[in-house]
Protein backbone atom coordinates (compact mmCIF):
# COMPACT_ATOMS: atom_id res chain seq x y z
CA UNK A 1 0.00 0.00 0.00
CA UNK A 2 1.35 3.43 -0.85
CA UNK A 3 0.24 6.88 0.26
CA UNK A 4 -1.23 7.32 -3.25
CA UNK A 5 -3.45 4.26 -2.80
CA UNK A 6 -7.10 4.88 -3.69
CA UNK A 7 -8.34 2.90 -0.67
CA UNK A 8 -7.77 5.73 1.83
CA UNK A 9 -11.10 7.22 2.98
CA UNK A 10 -9.94 10.84 2.49
CA UNK A 11 -9.21 11.39 -1.19
CA UNK A 12 -7.98 14.57 -2.87
CA UNK A 13 -6.18 15.16 -6.14
CA UNK A 14 -2.85 17.00 -6.17
CA UNK A 15 -4.46 20.42 -6.76
CA UNK A 16 -6.87 19.89 -3.86
CA UNK A 17 -4.02 18.88 -1.52
CA UNK A 18 -1.99 21.93 -2.61
CA UNK A 19 -5.00 24.13 -1.82
CA UNK A 20 -5.25 22.93 1.80
CA UNK A 21 -1.56 22.36 2.65
CA UNK A 22 1.27 24.88 2.64
CA UNK A 23 4.25 23.99 0.39
CA UNK A 24 6.27 22.43 3.23
CA UNK A 25 3.31 20.33 4.42
CA UNK A 26 2.66 19.19 0.86
CA UNK A 27 6.30 18.15 0.43
CA UNK A 28 6.25 16.05 3.63
CA UNK A 29 2.71 14.66 3.67
CA UNK A 30 2.26 14.01 -0.05
CA UNK A 31 5.85 13.67 -1.38
CA UNK A 32 7.52 12.00 1.64
CA UNK A 33 10.05 14.76 2.30
CA UNK A 34 11.57 15.23 5.77
CA UNK A 35 11.83 18.46 7.70
CA UNK A 36 15.29 19.40 8.98
CA UNK A 37 16.07 18.05 12.47
CA UNK A 38 15.53 20.46 15.33
CA UNK A 39 13.30 22.81 13.32
CA UNK A 40 9.80 21.48 13.96
CA UNK A 41 7.44 23.29 16.31
CA UNK A 42 6.52 20.12 18.25
CA UNK A 43 10.03 18.83 18.91
CA UNK A 44 10.23 20.34 22.42
CA UNK A 45 6.48 20.85 22.89
CA UNK A 46 4.88 19.42 26.03
CA UNK A 47 1.24 20.51 26.28
CA UNK A 48 -1.62 18.05 26.94
CA UNK A 49 -3.85 17.12 24.04
CA UNK A 50 -3.94 15.20 20.78
CA UNK A 51 -1.80 15.46 17.66
CA UNK A 52 -3.92 15.17 14.52
CA UNK A 53 -2.86 14.65 10.92
CA UNK A 54 -2.26 18.08 9.38
CA UNK A 55 -3.72 16.81 6.12
CA UNK A 56 -7.08 15.43 7.20
CA UNK A 57 -7.39 16.26 10.92
CA UNK A 58 -7.59 12.60 12.01
CA UNK A 59 -6.26 11.95 15.55
CA UNK A 60 -2.86 10.20 15.42
CA UNK A 61 -1.08 10.58 18.80
CA UNK A 62 -1.98 11.40 22.40
CA UNK A 63 0.41 13.75 24.17
CA UNK A 64 0.81 11.13 26.92
CA UNK A 65 2.80 8.96 24.47
CA UNK A 66 5.27 11.72 23.51
CA UNK A 67 8.81 11.58 24.90
CA UNK A 68 12.09 13.42 24.45
CA UNK A 69 14.32 11.15 22.38
CA UNK A 70 16.87 13.83 21.50
CA UNK A 71 16.58 12.86 17.81
CA UNK A 72 15.56 16.30 16.52
CA UNK A 73 11.95 15.40 15.71
CA UNK A 74 8.91 14.77 17.91
CA UNK A 75 8.98 11.21 19.22
CA UNK A 76 6.08 9.06 20.39
CA UNK A 77 6.13 5.46 21.61
CA UNK A 78 2.76 4.50 20.14
CA UNK A 79 0.02 5.85 17.90
CA UNK A 80 -3.68 5.91 18.68
CA UNK A 81 -4.83 2.37 17.79
CA UNK A 82 -5.98 2.15 14.17
CA UNK A 83 -4.70 5.63 13.21
CA UNK A 84 -1.65 4.69 11.13
CA UNK A 85 -0.58 2.17 8.53
CA UNK A 86 3.02 0.95 8.35
CA UNK A 87 4.86 0.32 5.09
CA UNK A 88 8.30 -1.20 4.49
CA UNK A 89 10.52 1.60 3.17
CA UNK A 90 13.61 0.48 1.25
CA UNK A 91 14.75 3.97 0.19
CA UNK A 92 18.18 5.46 0.92
CA UNK A 93 19.90 2.05 0.95
CA UNK A 94 18.27 0.85 4.18
CA UNK A 95 15.08 -0.77 5.40
CA UNK A 96 12.86 1.31 7.64
CA UNK A 97 9.21 1.29 8.65
CA UNK A 98 7.32 4.23 7.21
CA UNK A 99 4.07 5.32 8.84
CA UNK A 100 1.22 7.02 7.06
CA UNK A 101 -2.14 8.35 8.22
CA UNK A 102 -4.74 5.62 7.82
CA UNK A 103 -7.37 8.16 6.75
CA UNK A 104 -5.52 10.09 4.02
CA UNK A 105 -2.22 8.27 3.43
CA UNK A 106 -0.17 11.30 4.44
CA UNK A 107 3.48 10.55 5.27
CA UNK A 108 4.18 11.08 8.97
CA UNK A 109 7.70 9.71 9.44
CA UNK A 110 9.29 6.40 10.45
CA UNK A 111 9.18 3.93 13.32
CA UNK A 112 12.39 2.65 14.90
CA UNK A 113 12.44 -0.31 17.28
CA UNK A 114 14.85 -1.73 19.82
CA UNK A 115 16.80 1.46 20.51
CA UNK A 116 16.59 1.01 24.28
CA UNK A 117 14.32 3.89 25.20
CA UNK A 118 12.60 3.35 28.55
CA UNK A 119 9.11 3.39 27.05
CA UNK A 120 6.38 0.72 27.20
CA UNK A 121 6.92 -0.29 23.55
CA UNK A 122 10.66 0.31 22.95
CA UNK A 123 9.56 2.08 19.77
CA UNK A 124 10.35 5.58 18.57
CA UNK A 125 7.83 7.03 16.16
CA UNK A 126 9.95 9.76 14.62
CA UNK A 127 7.39 12.22 13.26
CA UNK A 128 7.71 15.36 11.17
CA UNK A 129 6.15 18.23 13.16
CA UNK A 130 4.79 19.69 9.96
CA UNK A 131 2.65 16.60 9.37
CA UNK A 132 0.85 17.15 12.70
CA UNK A 133 -1.62 19.66 14.11
CA UNK A 134 -1.91 19.88 17.89
CA UNK A 135 -5.36 20.09 19.52
CA UNK A 136 -5.19 21.13 23.20
CA UNK A 137 -6.95 19.06 25.85
CA UNK A 138 -10.36 20.52 26.73
CA UNK A 139 -10.70 21.53 30.35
Amino acid sequence: MSSNDKSFPVQKNEAEWRAVLNPQQFAVLRQKATERPGTGEYNHFDKSGVYNCAGCDSPIYKSTTKFDSGCGWPAFYEAIPGSIITIDDHSHGMTRTEMVCKACGGHLGHIFRGEGYKTPTDERHCVNSISLKFVPEKK
